[in-house]
């Protein structure tokens, strides 16, 4: 059994704002590297094996604190970097609904079937975020991981995971909150829900 203990990273600017952060690297707030050093107070008092992050800057930065609370070198993997969001990259859903009510009605109905022109499919971005989930469990058996990543792509992994419906993935899980914590049970290649959303601070 390998425990994992997810964390979307800190505030950015455009996350303030409700602006879509996918691909773009963005960096964190003050507000985000607050929370930051709260993971990294947190982790010290719940100490890991290993830390691995997208390699997103804004993953990397949240990383940090925990990295140096522990003296550990933190380990990116591109599989788990956010979904490209296509024409809604630094853009909020309101503006883009301004402009295409149809497709955004279809979106809020079902953000799989219907994702924004130019992103990258959910259904494959679950895919390749669970895959490298599965890896990064595989490499620390019986170890706890420390996994600093993004808010959709991490919902999107946990339906998969946990057998929902991705097309809910919007509604089951509105929100991961920045810098909380997460931890999944990874045994044999299933996976268990221990905690969600769980504060730092």
């Amino acid at each position: 059994m390998t425990t994992l203990l997810l964390a979307r990273h800190g505030q950015t600017v455009w996350h303030a704002e409700n602006r879509y952060a996918g691909v773009s690297d963005i960096a964190l707030t003050d507000t985000g590297r607050a929370q930051a050093e709260a993971l990294g107070r947190w982790i010290a008092a719940h100490p890991v094996d290993a830390v691995w992050t997208s390699p997103l800057s804004r993953a990397t930065a949240t990383a940090d604190p925990a990295c140096r609370a522990l003296g550990l070198t933190p380990h990116r993997e591109p599989d788990l970097r956010e979904c490209d969001f296509g024409v809604v990259e630094g853009r909020t859903l309101a503006e883009f609904a301004a402009e295409e009510p149809q497709h955004a009605r279809a979106y809020r109905a079902d953000p799989v079937a219907h994702a924004f022109p130019g992103a990258e499919d959910p259904a494959a971005a679950a895919a390749r975020g669970a895959a490298a989930l599965h890896r990064i469990a595989a490499a620390h058996p019986g170890g706890r991981v420390l996994v600093v990543a993004h808010n959709t792509l991490l919902r999107l992994v946990l339906c998969r995971s946990l057998h929902i419906p991705l097309r809910e993935y919007r509604r089951v899980l509105p929100r991961l909150r920045n810098a909380a914590i997460t931890e999944l049970r990874v045994t044999d290649g299933s996976v268990a829900l221990m905690s969600l959303n769980v504060p730092c601070a």
